[in-house]
């Protein structure tokens, strides 16, 4: 079974930046597809950005992109979400979620994952 488990998440105030870093345990991290989302207490999961086996890189939409760099290490078996000028609507719980099949088109739901992590806090504040 897949173990995902996040870090990395704190406050920070406005414009300040975090790395989160998401470790798989029991499974060789480059046979996944790796993915972040986020959620707001009450809403549903977010996505914000999948990286595939290859390396590429995708992100939800205009809100992330350039602020916001999905990376990976299959050496270290982790991925990670490098996030910059941070602002107040970025706060939320961060989910690293994993999948042994790459979906271009629907990577953006979260019932398609197979694999969560616990969620890591993220704080920003004005």
């Amino acid at each position: 079974q897949v173990q995902l488990v996040e870090s990395g998440g704190d406050s920070v105030q406005t414009g300040g930046s975090l790395r989160l870093s998401c470790v798989v345990f029991k499974y060789a991290a480059s046979r996944l597809c790796m993915a972040w989302f986020r959620q707001s207490p009450g809403q549903g999961r977010e996505a914000v950005a999948t990286i595939d086996h290859r390396g590429t890189m995708t992100y939800s939409d205009d809100s992330v992109r350039g602020r916001f760099t999905i990376s990976r290490d299959d050496a270290k078996n982790a991925a990670y979400l490098q996030m910059t000028d941070l602002k107040p609507k970025d706060t939320n719980t961060y989910y690293c979620a994993a999948d042994e099949v790459c979906a271009t088109s629907t990577w953006y739901l979260d019932e398609y994952w197979d694999f969560w992590g616990q969620g890591t806090q993220v704080t920003v504040s004005s």
